[in-house]
């Protein structure tokens, strides 16, 4: 490893210093660490490949937060003459995608007051009501989803009702929707939120299990679809360390 410091030197310093700076923010499987640290600039090498290189197309969603900003700042001027629903759907949605979850809930609620015959800007109005911590408004508009549509956004709707039935304190139905979800989604946030409501009912073997369920699915899936998934194996991972057995 000396030879090979020497000949990468200073750039060794730099690709590790790249390397671990991508680790802290990535947090992929430990043992990589210990690469980067005990292989020197080969190790960064190796590390940067496999794990920093497929980040790239992730990378580049990012550089879609300025043209979006953009456009956001476009329809903001539209609406003033042209105060459509449609534009308030797309203002909805971009404010979303830029975690701007008020003023999309603000969007959404023009958008159906001017045409509330479509399910997706009350879906969306919902999601935001639970980002923001409203449970009790999210219920009604996801009702109106699943009730229309079950399997809305791959049944991503009816998980987030039963969240939002626990939220508000109505855990029998909670219990029971997030049961009937579960059956064919295998979303981990599904699996979290249906453990948090367990683990706060005392039922902490069932909660740890499906805890444990998201982790479980990590070994077979594709590298793309780890990388997406690292946020949720990290609450898996805490809800497990918190929770005890």
């Amino acid at each position: 490893m000396g030879f090979l410091s020497y000949l990468f030197y200073p750039w060794g310093f730099l690709l590790q210093g790249l390397a671990i700076v991508h680790f802290i923010r990535r947090r992929p499987d430990t043992y990589w660490i210990f690469i980067i640290l005990f292989l020197g600039p080969l190790g960064a090498i190796i590390y940067l490949a496999v794990e920093a290189l497929p980040d790239l197309g992730l990378l580049g969603q990012s550089f879609k937060v300025f043209p979006r900003r953009r456009r956001i700042g476009e329809l903001e001027v539209a609406i003033r003459d042209n105060p459509s629903a449609g534009n308030y759907e797309e203002l909805g949605d971009l404010y979303m995608d830029d975690g701007k979850f008020a003023p999309a809930r603000a969007a959404f609620d023009r958008a159906i007051a001017a045409r509330a015959d479509t399910l997706d800007p009350f879906y969306r109005r919902g999601v935001c009501a639970l980002q923001l911590g409203d449970a009790v408004a999210a219920v009604p508009d996801l009702e109106r989803v699943v009730a229309k549509e079950p399997d809305y956004d791959f049944q991503r709707a009816a998980g987030l009702l039963a969240h939002a039935y626990a939220r508000t304190g109505q855990k029998e139905k909670a219990d029971a929707l997030f049961r009937q979800v579960t059956v064919t989604s295998t979303l981990s946030e599904t699996y979290l939120n249906f453990a948090e409501l367990l683990a706060s009912e005392g039922r902490n073997a069932e909660a740890r299990a499906w805890a444990q369920k998201v982790l479980d699915k990590k070994p077979t899936m594709p590298g793309y679809l780890r990388r997406r998934e690292r946020p949720w194996f990290r609450q898996a991972n805490e809800f497990l360390k918190r929770v005890a057995a």
